[in-house]
C-alpha cells in the first residue's frame, strides 16, 4: 500500500477503497481506450460494458483516469462519460473545433502524470495507458488489471520500446491481456519480458496470442491448461501469490488470453507488414506509429479488428475478475 502522500493528487472511490482494505477482488481498467479508442458514443458504451463485465464476474471494477486535475481510481459513470464526450474534439484539428469544445483528453503514460497535473491543474483530463494504469493501480494496492494488448518492442526502429514493459518489470501487478499488440516485434517483446523476470502465462493456450489473432509463431512460456487438479484461473492466482509473497519478486505477471474471435496469424502479419511500410513511407515515427498501424489494420480488414478488439477487452475483463477472486481466496486462506 502506498504512502498517504498520493492523496495530494489522487482520489479513490469509497467502494474501491473498502474492497482493497477488505482484500476483495478489484480489477483496474484503463481509460486510454475511452479517450483514444472508439469515437463517442461507442467509447462510452464500451466503458460501461467493461465495468458491468467485471461486476458480473464477481469483482469490483476500478476505472483509472485523470479528471478535473485529479487522478481518479474508481471513476463514476458521469466522469467516464465526460471523458468520452471530451474525446470528440480529438477527431478534428484545432481550427475546425467548435469554440465551446474543450481540449481533448491527453493520452497519459507514466512519464506524463506529474507534468500534466502541474501544467493544466484543474483543467487536466486524460486517459491512462497500460503503463500508467498499472502503476497507479499498484500505488493504491490493486493487484489485477485488464486491458486489450500490451505494448512492447517495435518492429522498426527496434529501440522503440513501450513503457509497458519496464513497468511490468518493476510493478507487482497481474496484467491480463490478449498478448501484445500484433504490430510489434513479438519475439523481442517476449525476450524483454524473460530478461526482466516477468512470468508470461498462457490462459488455456500453448501459443502466445497476438492481439487480433489467437495464435502467433511463438510458444507461451507457461501454459495454464484445463484438465489438471487446478483450473487455469486457480493456477494463475497461485503463481502470482507465490511470485510476490513467497519469492518476493518485484515484477508483474502477464496473463495472455487468446481473443474469443480472431484472424489467422498469417493474414494479420501480412497486413502489419503493409501498414508498417506505409508508416515508414509517410515518415510516421514515435508515439504516432501504433495508432497509425491500428487504424490501417482496421481499414484493411473492414473493421474486423475493431470488433475483435471489443470482444477481447470484455473477455479479458471477465478472466481478470475470475483470477482476482481466486487470488484473494487463496491469500485469505494462507494468512
Amino acid at each position: 500500500m502506498a504512502s498517504p502522500t498520493w492523496q495530494q493528487v489522487l482520489d479513490i472511490a469509497p467502494r474501491v477503497q473498502e474492497a482493497i482494505e477488505s482484500r476483495l477482488p478489484v480489477v483496474a481498467l484503463e481509460t486510454a481506450v475511452i479517450t483514444h479508442g472508439l469515437p463517442y458514443p461507442a467509447n462510452w458504451e464500451l466503458a460501461i460494458r467493461l465495468v458491468d463485465e467485471v461486476r458480473r464476474a464477481g469483482a469490483i471494477p476500478a476505472v483509472i483516469g485523470i479528471h478535473r486535475g485529479r487522478i481518479r481510481v474508481g471513476m463514476t459513470e458521469e466522469e467516464m462519460e465526460d471523458l468520452a464526450q471530451r474525446s470528440r474534439a480529438r477527431l478534428l484539428p484545432p481550427p475546425a473545433r467548435l469554440a465551446s469544445w474543450p481540449e481533448p483528453p491527453a493520452k497519459v503514460s507514466v512519464r506524463d502524470l506529474a507534468p500534466l497535473l502541474i501544467r493544466l491543474g484543474e483543467e487536466a483530463y486524460g486517459g491512462t495507458t497500460v503503463a500508467a494504469t498499472a502503476w497507479i493501480a499498484h500505488l493504491v494496492g490493486i493487484r489485477f488489471f485488464a486491458t486489450g494488448g500490451i505494448g512492447g518492442v517495435h518492429l522498426r526502429p527496434s529501440y522503440d520500446i513501450s513503457a509497458d514493459l519496464p513497468i511490468l518489470a518493476r510493478t507487482p501487478i497481474m496484467v491480463v491481456s490478449a498478448g501484445a499488440k500484433a504490430v510489434l516485434n513479438l519475439d523481442a517483446t517476449l525476450e524483454y519480458l524473460e530478461t526482466w523476470g516477468v512470468p508470461v502465462l498462457g490462459y488455456k493456450t500453448k501459443t502466445f496470442p497476438a492481439f487480433f489473432s489467437p495464435k502467433s509463431d511463438w510458444e507461451v512460456p507457461h501454459p495454464l491448461l484445463d484438465g489438471g487438479p487446478l483450473t487455469p484461473e486457480e493456477q494463475a492466482a497461485r503463481i502470482a501469490y507465490i511470485h510476490w509473497h513467497e519469492l518476493h519478486q518485484p515484477s508483474g505477471v502477464l496473463l495472455a488470453v487468446p481473443p474469443p474471435k480472431g484472424l489467422p496469424w498469417n493474414e494479420v502479419r501480412a497486413a502489419v507488414a503493409q501498414a508498417q511500410a506505409e508508416a515508414e513511407a509517410q515518415g510516421i515515427r514515435g508515439a504516432a506509429v501504433t495508432p497509425f498501424l491500428l487504424e490501417r489494420l482496421a481499414k484493411m480488414t473492414k473493421a474486423q479488428t475493431v470488433e475483435i478488439n471489443i470482444d477481447l477487452l470484455l473477455n479479458n475483463a471477465h478472466v481478470a475478475a475470475r483470477v482476482a477472486q481466486q487470488y484473494w481466496a487463496y491469500h485469505r486462506a494462507g494468512t
